[in-house]
């Protein structure tokens, strides 16, 4: 007895499977009609009714009941002439399997009553002797029955436990794009805060070196332009050095041991100073603050990334000012510059990702960012962020 597996019912390949199916169960009734003393032996009539039971096997996934009520109809007279009972029992069996395995099992409990039900009542009053009989074979129609219903809902559960782990599998693939996803932008924001921040940096102190060269080259100022190049050699290895911390953390992997200590608000003083080497006067004014890791990289890249802005941005004789306080559980950074904006407010200017970035730092512990012009002359960034990060993906 076959459980449906293959094939989709109402197809062709069902239709043609189930046809096959019920060709080689013809067979094996006829070799039992032939060798299986049970009754009398089918003639003509019998083999044309026993033959034809199997005909509406072909259609039992698609019609499962209308394919049952089929072979009843050609095994019920076939079973009334008294030809070889045995013969016809595994057709009238498949049947009732199939209409037990393709619906609910109060469906199968209905056929099984109104089958057994009908059989003992027509025997009963046609050849009462044979009620004995009957009950027999009653068990075995209760058993086939039975068995359909524990494979459907075998098949359910089987069916349950793959999608579950379908759906587990696509979750887990979900959560390896987004971390994938996560990792590049982290890794975009880290090359983005370091190389910007560091080529801005060398290209103001090469303009200041270039500017000595051609100011005067009668009284050249060998003082200036050999400070403007050590800074220019300054800047340049402290890039180096963060640029390989960066690759070395993408060869060891992304986890949170291989990433190294975060840059925090410690490390603002370095910035200040490598800002005012490119002649722009920084005013730092940091308060005492326990941030998490988390809060004080956040706050340190939107630092960087705004006084990257500034020096770029903001014209000859700049002043930046920047502070960092706490208040209300939070985190407030505040850096303003008096420069001209010029060049930002240029239309022919491509934007960048300068400010995308630091919005997205200050997302990444829960905070929100503001930046724009000020009313007064120059630009500002103003970041809030809670002590208490909600996230932590994407630092460094």
């Amino acid at each position: 007895m076959l459980a449906f597996t293959g094939a989709v019912p109402g197809t062709r390949r069902a239709l043609r499977t189930d046809a096959l199916f019920a060709a080689a169960l013809a067979v094996l009734s006829a070799a039992l009609a032939v060798f299986v003393e049970d009754g009398v032996r089918p003639d003509l009539l019998g083999w044309t009714l026993l033959l034809c039971a199997h005909v509406p096997l072909a259609w039992r996934r698609g019609r499962p009941l209308l394919a049952l009520l089929g072979v009843i109809a050609f095994i019920a007279p076939y079973h009334a002439v008294d030809y070889t009972h045995m013969a016809a029992v595994p057709v009238g069996m498949v049947a009732l399997y199939t209409v037990a395995a393709s619906g609910r099992p109060r469906r199968a409990l209905i056929t099984g009553l109104l089958v057994v039900g009908i059989t003992l009542t027509v025997n009963a009053s046609v050849e009462p002797h044979q009620v004995g009989e009957v009950l027999r074979i009653s068990g075995w129609i209760v058993s086939v029955l039975l068995l359909g219903v524990y494979v459907r809902i075998h098949r359910q559960y089987v069916t349950s436990v793959l999608e579950r782990a379908e759906r587990a599998e696509r979750t887990r693939e979900e959560e390896a794009r987004r971390r994938v996803a996560e990792e590049r932008l982290r890794v975009a924001r880290d090359l983005h805060d370091l190389l910007a921040h560091s080529i801005t940096l060398v290209g103001v102190q090469t303009s200041v070196a270039a500017h000595v060269l051609a100011a005067d080259p009668e009284r050249l100022d060998r003082a200036a332009v050999a400070k403007a190049l050590d800074d220019i050699a300054d800047t340049c290895r402290s890039a180096r050095g963060e640029l390989r911390a960066t690759l070395e953390v993408l060869r060891a992997g992304s986890s949170e041991e291989s990433r190294g200590p975060l840059p925090g608000l410690d490390g603002l003083a370095d910035l200040a100073q490598a800002a005012r080497t490119s002649g722009a006067e920084v005013d730092l004014a940091v308060a005492e603050a326990d941030a998490p890791p988390a809060v004080g990289a956040a706050a340190y890249r939107i630092v960087q990334e705004a006084l990257t802005n500034a020096v770029r941005h903001g014209g000859p004789g700049l002043t930046i000012r920047v502070e960092i306080r706490t208040a209300d559980a939070a985190l407030r950074v505040t850096v303003t510059d008096d420069g001209d904006g010029r060049v930002a407010d240029d239309p022919s200017h491509t934007p960048g990702f300068g400010l995308v970035g630091m919005r997205e730092r200050a997302r990444s512990v829960g905070g929100t960012l503001e930046a724009g012009p000020r009313e007064g002359g120059g630009f500002g960034v103003s970041a809030v962020l809670p002590l208490v990060p909600v996230g932590l993906g994407g630092l460094g």
